[in-house]
């Protein structure tokens, strides 16, 4: 791994455990926010701020997904961990495991602890489904609330990156 990739990995470390810090407002004033994460796209962005992105989403050539293979979110209270973005539970994040399910989703910022709330609720109102699933698409939606009860919330640890 190169040094450059290695310091702009430093970046995208700190855009995930210091969101408080001055810059992370700069850059979110620069480039705005979607789902927790700092946008990528714009007329005016800087090379150096492609190269960020790039390692953060995991593309690139030889040195693509380094990052986001080795990061994975340490939940606690889960009220800061996004349910389909954030890779919380297993290799890959919900929103590409459950992509069918995410597509249908009507609240795609939901945050853990409101979708484990939920327990065994699989209506619409409950999850926030756009439309009335699809058969199929309710095994798929058992497959998921299986993996998720076994989650248990802590209170008293809030969620952080490791």
């Amino acid at each position: 791994m190169t040094f450059n990739s290695a310091l702009l990995g430093k970046w995208c470390w700190r855009m995930l455990v210091d969101r408080g810090g001055l810059w992370y407002r700069v850059l979110v004033a620069r480039y705005g926010e979607t789902a927790g994460r700092l946008e990528v796209g714009g007329r005016s962005v800087s090379s150096w701020w492609r190269e960020v992105a790039k390692i953060m989403d995991g593309v690139g050539d030889v040195e693509g997904g380094w990052f986001a293979e080795r990061v994975l979110k340490k939940v606690g209270d889960c009220t800061s961990t996004f349910f389909w973005y954030d890779r919380w539970l297993g290799d890959v994040p919900f929103c590409t495991r459950f992509r069918c399910l995410f597509d249908s989703a009507s609240n795609k910022l939901s945050t853990v602890a409101d979708t484990v709330a939920l327990g065994g609720e699989v209506d619409r109102e409950a999850w926030g489904w756009r439309r009335r699933l699809r058969v199929w698409e309710y095994e798929i939606l058992e497959e998921c609330r299986q993996l998720i009860n076994g989650v248990v919330l802590q209170s008293d640890i809030s969620d952080r990156w490791q």
